[in-house]
């Protein structure tokens, strides 16, 4: 029987759900090819389970990507320099992706074992991009090496044929993190009334307005003219992973700084670093609009078209212009806080403004079908295995 490795090599969930709907329905669709979870931790796996359904999961084979206690010890120190636990759990569980017809993966670190894998025989290497968004890293040159890339829609597939990814080696099959979602909810955390706004800066100390400009926007809600709002503290689960962060793209590193005490103290703030709800888009759904920077999460939270306000302090972003950086039509760009301050006050008509826009680039992002996300990316690696195996 043929055997697709689903990877989950990451610490953090946040990649989780991108990838388990494809392997639940890998599982449900295809019994020919025996659907195999590979994953970094407890905490991982729980959450695979909870995006599939319960007789999916129990049709899939388990395999924890664990390492010795004195390995993962050492390794878990060199974590804040560079991935080493990822890269050890790749070299230490290589036996089991040689032996498989498929590797689908959400991020291009498992191209290390294709490397040190025999050409011809090696198994398939198939990327699941996290996410939709616009940097230049989710082009790196590695993704030319990828045996197929499964795409939500056609701007990501024309960015990668522009940036030399084979137009044959990818297909358009949506994008299964959507699957379940209600977006006309709208979740209510605060109960007073007020318009409610979503933080979302990243973690790259070049781009994110976090280092130059976070902790005052959070001071400005806390105040009392911020008091007329509410925010939702929500960044990319990365950024408090470290108290450092090094951008290997930008040859930039910068300390992270904290979270006021005034923002902690604030009834109109709620603060999430590292909870369940960044992955599911509650927050996306509860804001009334959205402030942010390099994050993909704007795409998400522009499924439903609402107010932009893109955070610059440092014009990292203005600098590349819209060709480059197409989330830059979505909303006004600010380079302080004083200007987000005033620019706020007309968020409604910012909406309106920016709407047709928005439902433009959201339609060229996500391509939408009658058939789920997950069961297009699963036939369409069952596709690609069968002719992998007819070739050999």
């Amino acid at each position: 029987m043929a055997r697709a490795v689903f990877l989950f090599n990451h610490d953090a969930a946040h990649q989780v759900s991108h990838l388990a709907p494809i392997a639940g329905a890998m599982a449900r669709h295809h019994p020919e090819v025996e659907t195999t979870v590979a994953y970094a931790s407890q905490t991982v796996r729980a959450q695979i389970e909870r995006l599939v359904r319960p007789e999916d999961a129990a049709r899939m084979n388990w395999h924890e990507l664990a390492l010795p206690r004195p390995i993962a010890a050492a390794t878990g120190v060199l974590d804040k320099i560079a991935p080493v636990t990822r890269l050890a759990r790749l070299r230490l569980h290589q036996p089991l992706f040689k032996a498989s017809d498929a590797v689908v993966s959400t991020e291009r670190t498992c191209l290390r074992v294709k490397r040190r894998l025999r050409p011809g025989t090696a198994p398939l290497f198939i990327r699941v991009p996290h996410g939709t968004g616009d940097r230049s890293v989710t082009f790196h040159p590695d993704h030319r090496q990828f045996d197929l890339s499964l795409v939500a829609g056609p701007k990501l597939k024309e960015q990668l044929v522009a940036n030399g990814v084979d137009a044959a080696k990818i297909e358009v099959t949506g994008y299964s993190k959507f699957e379940g979602i209600d977006f006309d909810a709208q979740p209510d955390f605060f109960a007073n009334g007020r318009p409610t706004f979503v933080y979302n800066p990243h973690f790259d100390p070049h781009l994110s307005s976090w280092y130059d400009a976070g902790p005052d926007v959070l001071r400005w809600f806390a105040s009392e003219a911020g008091q007329a709002y509410n925010v939702i503290f929500a960044p990319h689960v990365m950024l408090f992973r470290k108290s450092v962060h090094i951008s290997p793209e930008y040859k930039v590193g910068r300390v992270r700084p904290d979270i006021p005490d005034a923002a902690r103290a604030a009834p109109n703030i709620l603060i999430d670093t590292d909870g369940p709800r960044l992955f599911d888009m509650s927050y996306m759904l509860a804001a009334d609009g959205y402030i942010g920077d390099a994050s993909s999460q704007i795409y998400e939270f522009l499924m439903r078209p609402r107010p932009v306000f893109l955070l610059d302090p440092n014009a990292a972003l203005g600098s590349q212009g819209e060709d480059v950086l197409p989330f830059l039509r979505t909303g006004p760009r600010v380079e302080s806080v004083n200007d987000l301050g005033s620019a706020i006050g007309g968020w409604d008509e910012v909406g309106s403004r920016y709407r047709a826009e928005q439902e433009q680039l959201i339609a060229h992002t996500f391509a939408l079908s009658e058939v789920p996300a997950s069961q297009r990316a699963a036939d369409a690696i069952a596709a690609a295995i069968a002719r992998r195996n007819g070739a050999l």
